[in-house]
């Protein structure tokens, strides 16, 4: 997947970014920094092709399956681990055991074996983050995008996390993450700082005076 001069801004507004090119590639994973409102939400939103940006172009192959994992884990809170992550292999059309089986393995690879028998509501936000990302990973998608994974958990459950962060992309997908954490950062193979994209006032300015120009 290509990124190739991109930019974006939401009506009037400033451009959040601009000019961002870069190559996301199977089997590694980017971390998306920036100072908060730089747009690393947004910014995931337009790999996925929610919307187009503004400036410049996004290839991505036709085909390209995508899964999301999102800051706030929602889950079913009567439903157990095990059934979280059998479903997108029940609903690709695997049967009851293959998908249990495959299910149980993940959560193993995600340090839930312990876990696979409790409701969603009883798991801490650890387990519950690490769990959307094995129902994500038993998606089978060629994209994952993750959404600010440890924002709301405590150090020692963001280190789990991250662990868990490191090893993906040897699912051989292309994994990006938008994040604050450091720890996040470094847990990535590749670092995108949209720090570096943000446009300066004095550009904005003479461009806003060019499209004021009669």
């Amino acid at each position: 997947m290509t990124l190739d001069g991109v930019g974006h801004r939401f009506s009037s507004e400033r451009p959040l970014f601009s000019g961002l090119s870069t190559t996301l590639v199977d089997g590694r994973s980017c971390a998306i920094i920036g100072p908060s409102g730089a747009g690393k939400s947004t910014l995931l939103a337009l790999i996925a092709g929610e919307f187009s940006p503004t400036e410049g172009r996004i290839e991505r192959p036709v085909d390209l399956t995508i899964a999301w994992v999102f800051q706030n884990p929602f889950g079913v809170p009567r439903r157990t681990a095990l059934d979280h992550v059998a479903l997108p292999l029940l609903a690709a059309g695997g049967n009851r055991r293959d998908a249990d089986e495959e299910a149980r393995a993940l959560l193993h690879d995600f340090g839930l074996a312990g876990v696979e028998k409790e409701q969603f509501r009883r798991l801490s936000g650890g387990e519950a983050q690490r769990l959307m990302l094995a129902r994500a990973v038993a998606s089978g998608p060629d994209l994952l995008l993750v959404d600010e994974p440890t924002a709301q958990l405590d150090r020692r459950t963001a280190e789990t996390v991250n662990a868990v962060l490191a090893q993906l992309s040897d699912r051989g997908c292309i994994v990006v993450v938008a994040t604050h954490d450091p720890a996040t950062r470094d847990s990535c193979a590749t670092v995108l700082d949209l720090a570096d994209y943000i446009p300066s006032p004095s550009a904005t300015g003479a461009e806003t005076d060019r499209e004021a120009a009669p």
